[in-house]
């Protein structure tokens, strides 16, 4: 049997309930992994809560993409694992629970040096950080403004950003201005007076800006700052993107990511495993609670708790 957590109602965290299924075998093209941490993403909530729509829910309805495990069975036509591997993986249907089933277009091989709960913390917020930098074409010679850069997002852009040759400047909290600092960013505190701030930091100019924060600030900043609006993009506000002439990716924008952003998001976990395995990439763990404990990760998500939290099955 394999214990999965649910949900078949919309609304808080108490919502949230577990259940017993019967264990799923793979198909054709598919891996079975015994799961050892799940990640626990803000839009698990989101969907959970309604706050992002989703359809009626018709049967108890299973919560969570990203993950890290151990494989314990492969299905015909696939090669390159076999049961006992450690992976990580994204995109599942329903990551928080004991055993997952999915295809291994989706699954990539963990390195030693990864742990289940780094691997867990990537998907979602790697995957969006390395896409929507792809696509705004972030290089050595940009200046990058980056809203909410303590976050998991914010945390991984700063590095790809970094990594790739840019500055980046990123709003924050004086609390943890420091965590920002540390990746290579130059932390600016958000509040009044933004944009004086930003343009005291970058005399020559801010070339391109990336909202992960969904605040009127922050629009608002990046137009004043960034001449060129195709060059500005909200991960949250995609609903206004369209009306202020920016772009958006996902946060309830009307438009679809295209193929290639898709592929980016794809191609993000495997090139963040690697700079994990060198010690050129880092990932800020928070708390990490017993699988029955969904419901308080959620309230933690909700809260803004610092770090990446995970359920330990």
């Amino acid at each position: 049997m394999t214990t999965a957590i649910v949900y078949s109602e919309f609304g808080g965290p108490e919502v949230l309930h577990s259940i017993d299924i019967d264990a799923p075998a793979p198909g054709a093209g598919q891996l079975a992994i015994r799961v050892e941490a799940a990640g626990v993403n803000p839009i698990d909530a989101k969907l959970r809560s309604g706050a992002r729509p989703s359809g009626p829910i018709d049967e108890p309805r299973r919560v969570g993409s990203d993950g890290a495990g151990v494989v314990t069975a492969v299905g015909e036509g696939v090669d390159g694992f076999r049961a006992g591997d450690a992976v990580v993986f994204s995109g599942a249907r329903g990551a928080y629970a004991t055993d997952v089933v999915i295809d291994a277009a989706r699954v990539h091989s963990r390195p030693a040096h990864v742990s289940p709960a780094q691997g867990a913390a990537l998907g979602i917020p790697i995957g969006t950080a390395y896409q929507a930098l792809r696509s705004l074409a972030v290089g050595p010679d940009d200046t990058l403004l980056l809203h909410a850069g303590s976050g998991a997002v914010g945390q991984a852009a700063i590095q790809f950003a970094v990594l790739w040759g840019a500055t980046v400047i990123a709003t924050t909290s004086g609390r943890r201005a420091d965590a920002v600092r540390a990746l290579g960013a130059t932390p600016v505190e958000y509040g009044d007076g933004l944009a004086e701030r930003v343009r005291a930091l970058a005399p020559n100019g801010v070339t391109v800006a990336l909202d992960a924060a969904g605040t009127d600030e922050a629009l608002q900043t990046s137009i004043e700052l960034v001449s060129d609006r195709t060059r500005i993009a909200t991960l949250v506000r995609g609903r206004d993107a369209a009306s202020l002439g920016i772009r958006a990716f996902s946060g309830g924008s009307p438009t679809p990511l295209t193929p290639q952003q898709l592929a980016w998001r794809d191609e993000a976990v495997p090139v963040a495993l690697a700079l994990l395995a060198a010690g050129r990439f880092d990932v800020e763990l928070g708390p990490s609670l017993p699988l029955a404990d969904a419901a308080e990760a959620h309230g933690l998500v909700e809260q803004g708790a610092d770090g990446k939290i995970t359920l330990v099955p």
